[in-house]
């Protein structure tokens, strides 16, 4: 069996005598689309902050392809392939779909906000917004104002710019937070289509999404995880289902 792509070993954060991770141990696969599920207040969005550099361990080792990142900047690990959306939509609202899509493919670029630099490589850039357009079903909406389209709209924007870099790990935190059921069908099909080939890592309260997406789940409560498996085991996992699942997914 390869390497996992991150490996997560002891890891502990406190915020002074307040434990909020209190040593998680996870692997994930390359290539995986993986779930982390777990009550209110069980540290999903702490492990986040930690994965991608807003927040530093206490103790503990995350590595990510090879790389130590525990500790360093969010700049630092979005460079070496791991890359996230916010509970919140993290776009630009009056600019345009497409301006919106093309600053996020100006930074792997290494393109910055001077006239000459973005002219040199005006076509790349292009060439790599519209694609990503095309990628989350946007192209007709490319001249859209990103603050008026509906918000499932805005999530697969976010998307096409979570993917602007070319990441190999994707962290989602709640993308269908919000939608209606109709979004969320569509929402969860297109993440499905655009993390071919990726690893990705999912918080989701929708369970219907979590166990039909995922090729397996993590529950975390606590600051622990208690159990991670296919869908299949974690729904028949009696810790679980005490835990934190309930009657609900036994029915």
């Amino acid at each position: 069996m390869s390497e996992p792509i991150l490996s997560i070993r002891g890891l502990r954060k406190s915020f002074g005598s307040t434990e909020i991770m209190r040593g998680v141990d996870l692997d994930l696969r390359h290539a995986e689309r993986h779930a982390l599920i777990g009550p209110n207040g069980a540290g999903k969005s702490t492990l986040f902050h930690l994965l991608s550099g807003h927040l530093a361990p206490s103790a503990g080792e995350i590595r990510f392809d090879g790389h130590d990142i525990g500790g360093r900047s969010p700049q630092a690990i979005n460079g070496l392939g791991l890359a996230r959306s916010f509970q919140i939509t993290n776009i630009f609202p009056k600019l345009s779909v497409f301006e919106n899509i093309r600053l996020a493919v100006m930074r792997p670029h290494g393109v910055q906000y001077t006239f000459w630099k973005v002219m040199a490589r005006d076509k790349a850039i292009r060439r790599e917004t519209q694609r990503l357009l095309e990628l989350v079903r946007l192209t007709a909406r490319a001249s859209t104002l990103a603050g008026e389209m509906a918000y499932s709209e805005q999530r697969s924007l976010e998307i096409a710019m979570t993917l602007a870099c070319d990441p190999k790990l994707i962290l989602l935190d709640e993308p269908m937070a919000g939608m209606a059921t109709e979004e969320t069908h569509y929402t969860a099909q297109l993440i499905r289509e655009v993390t071919q080939g990726r690893t990705l890592v999912i918080v989701e309260h929708d369970m219907d999404v979590v166990f039909s997406l995922s090729d397996r789940i993590s529950v975390l409560v606590y600051g622990q995880v208690i159990a991670t498996g296919t869908p299949e085991e974690i729904r028949n996992d009696p810790r679980v289902k005490e835990a934190y699942l309930g009657e609900e997914v036994s029915a």
